[in-house]
């Protein structure tokens, strides 16, 4: 069975596609009078540093979330959900 650590691809493309589409969704329930429970069953450490020894050997957040940190164009409201 192949094991899997997210430290080595937090902040990659599918991460910030992940965590993007879910803050929309959660953005898009609170507008709803209803109550809701998000209860996240695959969460992982919470943080990854995007600097450890794991995240710099597979360097995969320099095509995720670093080219969004290097835009200057973005909305302002980009990043607020968090």
């Amino acid at each position: 069975m192949l094991s899997y650590r997210h430290s080595f691809h937090a902040g990659n493309h599918a991460d910030v596609l992940k965590h993007t589409v879910q803050s929309l969704i959660i953005e898009s329930l609170k507008e709803k009078e209803k109550p809701f429970l998000y209860l996240d069953t695959h969460a992982g450490a919470g943080r990854y540093q995007l600097g450890s020894e794991h995240a710099e050997r597979t360097g995969e957040y320099l095509e995720g979330i670093a080219r969004i940190w290097q835009q200057d164009d973005l909305p302002a409201e980009t990043g607020t959900v968090y």
